[in-house]
């Protein structure tokens, strides 16, 4: 086999040629993130003596800073452990190259390191453990789309919600202007103003998502004003809902979450994707009022790792005895 060099690339002008079947590591999101304030791309790649690339990850890097509450740190998220040219026994050797020089290049420069939506839940854990990560028990949802339609996996109690919100005029729909996007940004940003660990990036973002291939954003619309979102992601023959935004107490009646919700899985099931897959339902707390209400779309549970390195030393040492698995 010919020796292996990993690179570590932050410019979309220098990336190597490489095949990208994975959306969440490809170089369209990447250029994406270069072109968005706040955020910075990482792409990891492991490549042969002659040039060719064997593999590659790519890692945001998102700078974040609020008054209210006050905090000021810069973080990385990896989304899935890569894209890898071949399958192969060897996926978790390269991983480990990858995972390494990663953690190498960021230990000055990130308060964490967080690596979530792994294939398989046991999947590079003696590559994390010895880079100095701990796990953190996650749940994730995924509903199948090919063996039942959406329909056949919702109770009667859903449908005369969807049908009593259809029949008064509520409306979902991929956003067609940019007033629509405007509302879209607006209600994504005031939903998610107290919730700290989630992160909604600047306009560019979802401005280039909605230009790609890969990528839809909704809204739910009523009397014309938009009381629900959502942006969905598509890879290897998935859908995922990346970012999802609601306005359920203000039009409790109409139901906009279950609406919006219902729509995204309705399309991605249109377009013969296998699985919707929520990317965020939630902190891991063994109650969650938002991941019961994925669950009632008659989705699958199950328990997964993010994996965390925290870069202050003392902090990360506390926080694997605590996590210690």
């Amino acid at each position: 086999m010919s020796e292996l060099t990993t690179r570590i690339y932050t410019k979309g002008d220098q990336l190597p040629p490489m095949t990208c079947r994975n959306f969440f590591h490809s170089t369209e999101l990447f250029h994406v993130c270069e072109q968005t304030r706040r955020l910075r791309p990482y792409m990891v790649v492991v490549e042969q003596d002659n040039g060719t690339v064997v593999c590659h990850m790519l890692a945001m890097l998102r700078y974040r800073s609020s008054l209210f509450p006050p905090y000021l740190y810069t973080h990385c998220r990896v989304l899935g452990e890569g894209d890898f040219e071949q399958d192969g026994d060897n996926r978790e050797e390269l991983f480990g190259l990858m995972l390494a020089a990663l953690t190498r290049k960021l230990q000055h420069w990130v308060l964490y390191i967080e690596v979530s939506h792994l294939s398989q839940k046991m999947f590079g854990y003696r590559r994390f453990r010895q880079q100095g990560f701990f796990p953190v028990h996650w749940m994730s949802i995924h509903n199948s789309l090919h063996s039942h339609t959406p329909e056949e996996r919702i109770g009667e109690k859903m449908k005369l919600q969807i049908e009593h919100a259809q029949l008064r005029g509520v409306v979902t729909k991929e956003i067609e202007n940019e007033e629509e996007f405007r509302e879209f940004m607006k209600l994504l940003r005031h939903h998610h103003w107290f919730k700290p660990k989630r992160y909604i990036p600047d306009e560019t973002f979802f401005r280039k998502l909605m230009e790609g291939q890969n990528a839809r954003l909704f809204v739910t619309e009523y009397r014309k004003k938009v009381i629900g979102c959502c942006g969905c992601a598509y890879s290897e023959g998935d859908a995922y809902m990346w970012y999802s935004a609601f306005r359920r107490k203000s039009y409790l009646r109409l139901h906009p979450d279950v609406l919006t919700v219902w729509h995204a899985l309705c399309h991605a099931h249109e377009y013969k994707y296998n699985h919707m897959r929520f990317m965020d339902v939630g902190l891991p707390f063994r109650r969650n009022s938002f991941r019961e209400f994925i669950l009632r779309f008659g989705g699958k549970p199950v328990s997964t790792y993010r994996w965390f390195h925290c870069n202050i030393r003392w902090v990360n040492a506390v926080l694997k005895w605590i996590y210690k698995d």
